[in-house]
């Protein structure tokens, strides 16, 4: 891509130019913003570093490169986190520039920026970047510092230190001082009182003179006052005035070599004016949208509402036909019904926590993004956008429609989202309305994690045991953004396989997850567990990956807060049942329980345990009939589970039953015999209370299972929580 990078003049603008390089783009611009007034060196804002902005405009001729700049008429008006487009702030001077970066030069489509641990900037940016369609790079963010520090000086940063404010950094002594001869005192003031080493606590801050970029020239400067801001004896405060510097060309340090001088590019600075623009009516057009909702379109809904504060609502259409209008169409009466029940229960996409959304076809997936983007926007979902999967299921083959949709929902707003659109060195960047994770009472639910290499946001090579372990990692980066770990505090984890590997394939798959939990299992060895594992066969998955890894985790706010896992359970009070189900029990429960708070479950019922449970010595049972039984077997178990772990039915936040397409059962059919059974339960157990509504989801799968194998008719995934 062609990049305009975004430069403060410090050693973090720089190095994410020459990581942008490294990563194959090209950098073709310079943007900067810098203070009305030549004699200020430092504003109030918590977005831009501007001491040094007086060198700054050597940088253009220093790499031949166009340098566009802005005076920042702005201030901090909006302070929360997530920004909102706002007059007068000065982000809006930061898009004022790149918009006329955009104008001058149309083949720009990233922007890099050197932010390393701020969310505050990176969010401007992003938030900036999303309004003018624009990449955002953000090679730097997460990484850690003191190797970040270790490599700019190792590939030959030249940066002098422009302002000090941390204990242990004097102005006096400090100030001017280069990079590589301060890092030793700067890992020893780490080490005493636990400073960002990079200085990405405001703790100093630099200027670049010279970098492996600067093809043309380098900076010297020659004089310098000292400013002292803030005399405290503790952390003073102190600033670099430059007075006067010059640039010495290349070609002159390289006597050997006189070509250079022919070969240079000329830079040039050019300054922004012109004054912010507002872009609501962009950002207004999926709320002013009217949308044509056939009325003949069967759509089905199920909400799984014994829950008050939490739960699902799934939705699909009943294609009794098998001819689909087509995935716009349908997946448009989805999210409109879904929007509509919404408004009905007075909530809306920002009570949403999780989204699954499901397709026909995968090669439909830019299209059912369009789709998507119409209902689910920022501006809606102001405290951050809901996480999401999306895989392809069979939804035909069992008489769907084309898309089918899965809503987790909460009737508070407490919850954390974490939604890095910036590519970057990290984890895979959610470019879009929808985010890595999102916590809400302790329970991090996270959006389906591909093998995707971060900085590249390419497929790793090698195979799929390559692309699973990258998977993982990419999961334990978002993890440890909350301050967890994928293999001390998962429960429940998701693995989507491609019907396009062997059953070798899958094999290594489920090896590569179990050794990689283990294995950093014993690096945790405070919380040693087994979470629960679930395995489907997809027809494809995003991007033509051949693994999806979907974790969900429980984050800790009580250190004595106990796990238990269990396959055999412990005699409590069940339903009473005619069918002799507790001796098939012990073999297909796997179970997470935390202290009481959370409950969530699979129940595999295997060709095999279905020939146990449907045994008569009477006639063969029909299908259907067989059907009804493993329902019935099912609920059993669910109610089981619940009983003897202390939970309720009006505890469950969602139930799903995975059913294979083999089985040669509509989705129409299935529906009807669940219900029924679901009903007879009911009647005969009035812990369970069911309205017009049924309470689970069906989801067709290829096959499903608690290992690779994927033997199961039915799989159930249960999740209670009195949280």
């Amino acid at each position: 891509m062609k990049v305009v990078a975004l430069v403060s003049g410090g050693k973090d603008s720089c190095f994410a130019m020459m990581r942008c390089v490294d990563y194959g783009h090209e950098v073709v611009a310079l943007a900067n913003l810098l203070p009305l007034d030549d004699s200020v060196d430092e504003l109030d804002s918590y977005m831009y570093q501007t001491v040094g902005h007086q060198i700054l405009v050597s940088y253009a001729e220093c790499m031949g490169l166009p340098l566009f700049r802005r005076r920042i008429h702005g201030s901090m008006r909006h302070q929360h986190l997530n920004y909102k487009t706002t007059s007068g702030d000065e982000v809006e001077d930061l898009f004022i520039l790149l918009s006329e970066i955009k104008k001058k030069i149309p083949s720009i489509t990233a922007v890099s920026s050197g932010a390393i641990a701020s969310d505050y900037q990176r969010l401007r940016v992003e938030s900036v970047c999303c309004r003018l369609g624009l990449v955002s790079l953000a090679y730097l963010w997460k990484q850690d510092q003191t190797l970040l520090l270790e490599e700019m000086i190792r590939r030959d940063i030249i940066a002098i230190t422009v302002k000090v404010a941390a204990m242990g950094l004097d102005p006096a002594k400090h100030l001017g001082k280069e990079l590589a001869k301060l890092a030793p005192h700067l890992l020893q003031v780490k080490e005493l009182y636990g400073i960002n080493v990079c200085g990405e606590g405001g703790e100093y801050e630099t200027l670049t003179l010279d970098c492996p970029l600067f093809s043309n020239a380098r900076i010297f400067l020659d004089k310098f006052e000292v400013i002292l801001h803030s005399p405290d004896h503790i952390a003073p405060v102190g600033i670099l005035h430059p007075l006067t510097f010059h640039l010495q060309h290349k070609d002159e340090l390289s006597s050997s070599n006189t070509s250079i001088a022919s070969l240079t590019k000329a830079g040039y600075v050019c300054e922004v004016q012109g004054e912010s623009k507002s872009d609501d009516t962009v950002e207004s057009l999926s709320t002013s949208l009217q949308y044509d909702i056939p009325a003949n379109k069967n759509l089905r809904l199920s909400i799984s509402r014994s829950n008050k504060d939490m739960f699902s609502i799934s939705c699909w259409v009943q294609n009794h036909s098998n001819t689909s209008e087509g995935l716009q169409e349908d997946l448009t009466a989805v999210l409109f019904k879904i929007e509509s029940r919404l408004k009905d229960d007075g909530f809306d996409w920002l009570n949403v926590l999780y989204i699954h959304l499901y397709i026909s076809d995968m090669k439909n997936f830019a299209l059912a993004n369009d789709v998507y983007v119409k209902f689910i926007t920022e501006k809606k979902c102001f405290l951050g956008v809901p996480s999401r999967s999306t895989i392809e299921l069979p939804l035909l083959q069992v008489g769907l429609g084309k898309a089918f949709v899965e809503v987790l929902l909460a009737s508070d707003h407490d919850k954390k989202v974490l939604h890095v659109q910036s590519i970057s060195c990290w984890a895979p960047s959610c470019i879009g309305p929808y985010s890595q994770a999102t916590l809400h009472r302790e329970v991090l639910y996270m959006a389906g994690q591909l093998g995707l290499d971060p900085p590249t946001m390419g497929l790793c090579s090698g195979g799929p045991a390559i692309e699973t372990e990258q998977a993982l990692m990419n999961s334990e980066a978002v993890a440890n953004s909350f301050n967890a770990s994928l293999t001390s505090s998962s429960i429940f984890l998701v693995v989507y396989c491609a019907a396009s590997l062997t059953f070798r394939e899958r094999t290594l798959i489920q090896h590569k997850m179990e050794s990689f939990l283990e294995n950093h299992n014993s690096q945790h060895s405070k919380r040693m567990h087994n979470p629960v594992f679930l395995y489907i066969l997809a027809p494809a998955l995003p991007k033509g990956a051949v693994v999806e890894v979907k974790p969900i985790l429980h984050v800790l706010t009580n250190i004595d807060d106990e796990a238990e896992n269990s396959s055999l359970q412990p005699t409590g009070k069940t339903a009473t049942c005619d069918f002799h189900f507790v001796e098939c029990c012990s073999s297909c429960y796997q179970i997470y329980s935390v202290s009481g708070k959370i409950c969530t479950a699979l129940v595999s019922v295997t060709k095999e345990l279905a020939a146990k449970i449907c045994f008569t010595d009477k006639s063969e049972l029909s299908p259907l009939s067989q059907m009804r039984i493993i329902i019935k077997f099912c609920i059993f178990s669910i109610n089981k589970i619940l009983v003897d772990h202390c939970f309720f039915w009006d505890n469950l936040m969602y139930l799903k039953f995975y059913y294979t397409t083999s089985n040669s059962l509509t989705a129409e059919t299935l529906n009807l015999v669940f219900s029924e059974v679901f009903a007879e339960f009911a009647e005969a157990n009035k812990s369970l209370k069911m309205d017009h509504h049924q309470t689970f989801s069906l989801i067709p799968v290829l096959s499903s299972g608690r290992s690779a194998s994927m033997e199961d008719i039915i799989s159930c995934e249960l999740f209670a929580s009195k949280l």
